[in-house]
């Protein structure tokens, strides 16, 4: 099915929301212990990217690096799997498969990409966490205690300082809270809506980042 990166203003998170239980709703079957049976469906995962690359751009320019760094990995593994939307309908298979080759821990591999999605999704979790859990709190801070269990410890020293510069810039959390509410919608529905995502989208982070411990991908760091 066809989708369109047009998402109304705050609905962001309801449509990742309706995402996750959908694929919830259509998971296979099976053995779950054996990791190389995995099936995590490769487009709604590029989805759900997106719409935090929409999220990103509600907090401003400052995030314009991980923005980048999102937007150039979702680009990499939308091009493999329109290549072949068959063959790589699953990004368990596209990792198996660039591990056997060889190539997935060299340049500009899907399986790099995977990863530092990955991250930027566990980044977002956490951020959701701390800006609901503390609304009060300056949103420099919230941004940095997220960035700093998150990403920071796979980051060179190269990245670290532009995120430094970013955290100089941010914008206060009510503009962002305001930005984020569905037209209409109270603060407390907001709240709800993002528990209700942060309880669908990690254990599907978990199961990839699983994945990607068995392809031995879970410690690749960057400049």
């Amino acid at each position: 099915m066809k989708r369109t990166r047009e998402i109304e203003k705050g609905s962001e998170i309801k449509s990742a929301i309706e995402e996750l239980s959908m694929l919830i709703k259509l998971k296979p079957t099976g053995d779950n212990h054996d990791k190389t049976t995995v099936h995590i469906p490769t487009r709604p995962f590029i989805y759900v990217c997106n719409l935090v690359i929409q999220v990103l751009d509600k907090i401003g320019p400052t995030m314009t690096v991980l923005r980048q760094d999102i937007d150039q990995n979702i680009q990499r593994l939308k091009i493999l799997c329109d290549s072949d939307p068959s063959m790589y309908s699953n990004l368990v298979e596209i990792l198996k498969k660039e591990a056997d080759e060889g190539g997935a821990r060299k340049g500009a591999s899907c399986s790099k990409a995977s990863v530092w999605l990955a991250r930027s999704l566990d980044f977002t979790v956490a951020l959701l966490e701390r800006l609901v859990a503390d609304p009060g709190q300056e949103m420099e801070k919230l941004v940095e205690e997220s960035y700093n269990i998150t990403l920071k410890p796979w980051h060179g020293w190269i990245s670290s300082a532009a995120y430094k510069v970013a955290l100089k810039l941010m914008p206060d959390n009510k503009t962002l809270i305001d930005l984020l509410m569905p037209k209409d919608e109270t603060y407390d529905t907001l709240k709800e809506d993002v528990q209700t995502l942060i309880s669908l989208l990690v254990p599907f982070l978990e199961e990839i980042h699983s994945v990607l411990i068995l392809y031995g991908l879970d410690r690749l760091k960057s400049t």
